[in-house]
């Protein structure tokens, strides 16, 4: 019997595997919707051609005495209709499967990650080898595309060189093998050690702002829970060019912008504002910006932002401004690669490594709890798409969306068209209704689509379908 390739989850994807729950399985859903009906059979032909390119999506996880670990598998995926709730557990302890499932529902194409395998860049990358393939098939006598280099594979405004399907449809140069870890290219071949001159104490402080300790008690948000765990996801639909000049009239990115927004929103939604009024967020940055990678494992670091209330300008324009400034020194190379060796330092403890995994899993898992209690929200912006033609012609919009233990909103652009998705573990929706007025003030026009979670929700639909039904 041959030896399967195996290979050791990175930095980020330990964690994950600790923070998972049953309200919040560490899954994300990309998705790509085309103007028409999509073909199932030829989207399963899309599906085993790029399966092939992507060598790091065969891997199923396995549990080791010390770590969890990756392992080359001869499964195939196969397409599957839309059945379960969004984001639903994919990894099952015991359970030999594949770490993402492609999710067919009309228009949909919807790809689904278990987070420690992949991030949202690397899941992009295999969606638009799908949807290329995919599209190459249903319209096959469409024009060749341009051979504008510019024009090959997605893009993300702002972000990593373009990686996916060439213009000609075929794949790419890169192959997205299972062993690449970008950590381990970028980090743990430097010296680790704690730089001269830090004391403990300011080690200490360090591994608060690791898990997100704040001097300031910080808001979070209480509702109530979905009957069965299931993630509550709103979808907001605008026209990018539109938010886009609110965020540059106050000179900030619009992440920032948005981000105020929220916070604005929640507060007007609270009905006990309580004694907190510091708000924080966390935000991932996508570290190939920074340090060139085609891995499609995750590579990504995130940073903690905070306003406290009552304590100068809370109006919006001052608020993002003030998130903004903190912002930008986090994010630049020196203070992110520091950020990211001293996880590393972390994991490579001697005392932690001889630890049996069962027991580093709950010693994660009480850090994961502790830097929740230092948010109040998450944020992860994929900014804005171009895919690769044909392909980009008949995809109508991109939408993105995670579980979430938390609060949280995803925003990704496609063809001028912006959507923020919300998730939470909880059914309530007014903050979310307040976020969608104060955009109307502003002369943006909303459309909002919402998934059913509760009971009566849910009966109201059965109803609906069964008097629809001749």
């Amino acid at each position: 019997m041959t030896r399967r390739t195996w290979a050791r989850l990175d930095n980020a994807s330990n964690m994950f595997l600790a923070a998972r729950s049953d309200a919040d399985p560490k899954v994300f859903r990309m998705t790509a919707e085309m103007d028409h009906e999509v073909d199932r059979e030829l989207l399963q032909t899309a599906l085993d051609a790029t399966f092939d390119r992507y060598p790091l999506y065969r891997a199923v996880l396995r549990r080791g005495v010390f770590w969890y670990y990756l392992q080359d598998s001869d499964l195939r995926p196969e397409v599957v209709d839309e059945t379960q709730h969004t984001c639903a557990a994919i990894y099952q302890a015991d359970v030999r499967t594949l770490l993402f499932r492609v999710v067919l529902h009309r228009r949909r194409i919807n790809l689904e990650v278990f987070h420690a395998l992949s991030d949202g860049t690397g899941a992009l990358w295999f969606l638009t080898d799908l949807v290329t393939a995919y599209v190459r098939l249903r319209f096959p006598d469409e024009p060749p595309p341009d051979r504008d280099p510019e024009r090959r594979g997605a893009r993300i405004d702002g972000g990593p060189e373009s990686v996916g399907a060439n213009s000609d449809g075929s794949a790419s140069g890169p192959r997205h093998e299972l062993e690449a870890d970008s950590f381990t290219r970028y980090f743990r071949t430097k010296d680790l050690s704690e730089p001269a001159g830090r004391g403990s104490a300011e080690r200490s402080r360090g591994l608060s702002r690791v898990v997100g300790a704040s001097t300031e008690k910080t808001y979070t948000v209480k509702g109530t829970r979905t009957p069965d765990n299931r993630t509550r996801a709103v979808e907001l639909t605008m026209p990018a060019a539109d938010v886009l000049a609110l965020a540059r009239a106050e000179g900030v990115s619009l992440t920032m912008y948005l981000t105020a927004l929220f916070f604005a929103s929640l507060r007007a939604a609270q009905e006990e504002p309580g004694d907190s009024s510091t708000l924080a967020v966390s935000v991932p940055v996508n570290l190939r910006q920074y340090f060139p990678s085609t891995s499609a494992r995750n590579f990504f670091t995130t940073v903690r932002l905070e306003h406290t209330y009552g304590q100068g300008d809370d109006g919006l324009g001052a608020v993002c401004r003030n998130l903004d400034a903190q912002f930008r020194p986090q994010t630049a190379p020196d203070a992110l690669a520091v950020r990211v060796r001293r996880f590393i330092r972390f994991e490579r403890m001697i005392a932690l490594r001889i630890v049996p995994r069962p027991l580093k899993d709950v010693f994660l898992g009480l850090i994961n709890r502790a830097s929740n209690r230092g948010l109040t929200v998450a944020v992860s912006n994929l900014g804005n798409i171009r895919l690769p033609q044909p392909a980009g012609a008949h995809v109508t919009r991109m939408l993105f969306h995670v579980s979430a233990v938390r609060p949280q909103f995803c925003v990704v652009s496609h063809a001028g068209a912006l959507t923020i998705s919300f998730t939470s573990p909880f059914s309530e929706t007014e903050h979310i209704r307040e976020f969608a007025r104060r955009l109307s003030a502003e002369g943006i026009d909303v459309t909002v689509a919402a998934a059913r979670v509760t009971e009566d929700e849910l009966t109201a639909a059965r109803s609906q379908h069964d008097e629809e039904t001749p």
